[in-house]
């Protein structure tokens, strides 16, 4: 059975997936969405204690990311959300994954665009360095001008007391840094390798933290000999995974990901 792998991003866990899970294996697809190291409880429980949040680092969560996909029986698609688009990236560019998808991707080193709505939207994490030792999360408010600015009030406050969770500070800090230090940082890939797996990515207009100018200049630093696309998804907000109308974005992207791997669709699909 072909297995699709889903990454989650910062201020959720893989209960963001939920309904994407259900989806692709009622596809007939094996679907395995990985919690970073020491996110392996509930959201709940990570809300009353995020020391697990404070002490994860980026190259943990490379790490544990490819060990998960070392242990399945081939390649498979890799779907990250946010962060999770940026760790897709490292992973595809380390030589996992027959492709890869990132939605509302954070960007990988070297990408400088920085649009104001996501300064905004960082802005509870990055207003203080402090917060670099720290896990630091949204009030419902700050959720819904990052995520789900394009929801009703009533479905935000409902996805935010369900899926957020604080994020890392020191990641965080770390990805803008970054740019600024010597040498090859955490979300490092080589825009050059012309082994690395199809990738597309996917936009959504209205999205405040990771908006389209992100995803666009993301995909233009690539200059190797691979196939990188980007499509963007008119009036959608950064949480793509649960916002109406996810079963349209969900399949497309199964769809384009099936294709560049080579793979044949199950014949339950």
């Amino acid at each position: 059975m072909k297995t699709i792998v889903l990454v989650h991003g910062f201020w959720v866990t893989p209960r963001s997936w939920e309904h994407w899970i259900d989806r692709y294996q009622r596809a007939g697809y094996q679907v395995v969405a990985p919690s970073y190291p020491g996110f392996e409880v509930e959201v709940e429980a990570l809300n009353a204690d995020p020391a697990p949040i404070e002490a994860v680092t980026a190259p943990a969560i490379i790490a544990h990311l490819e060990s998960v996909v070392k242990a399945l029986d081939e390649p498979p698609i890799i779907i990250g959300h946010s962060a999770g688009g940026a760790f897709t990236q490292v992973l595809l560019d380390h030589g996992f994954g027959a492709a890869g998808v990132a939605l509302n991707s954070a960007p990988t080193e070297g990408v400088l665009v920085t649009p104001l709505s996501q300064i905004k939207s960082t802005f509870p994490v990055l207003r203080n360095p402090a917060n670099r030792h720290k896990a630091v999360g949204f009030t419902a408010e700050q959720w819904r001008y990052a995520f789900t600015n394009t929801f009703t009030e009533e479905e935000s406050l409902a996805l935010y007391q369900r899926y957020h969770i604080p994020a890392s500070g020191r990641i965080l800090w770390s990805s803008v840094l970054a740019n600024f230090q010597p040498g090859p940082q955490d979300i490092h890939v080589d825009y050059h390798n012309d082994d690395r797996a199809p990738l597309l990515f996917v936009s959504g207009s209205e999205d405040h933290i990771m908006p389209p100018a992100v995803q666009s200049s993301n995909a233009k630093h690539y200059k190797s000999n691979t196939i990188t696309e980007v499509k963007e998804y008119e009036g959608r907000a950064h949480l793509l995974p649960a916002q109406e109308g996810w079963e349209e974005i969900a399949d497309h992207v199964l769809a384009w990901a099936v294709e560049h791997a080579g793979w044949t669709a199950p014949a339950t699909q």
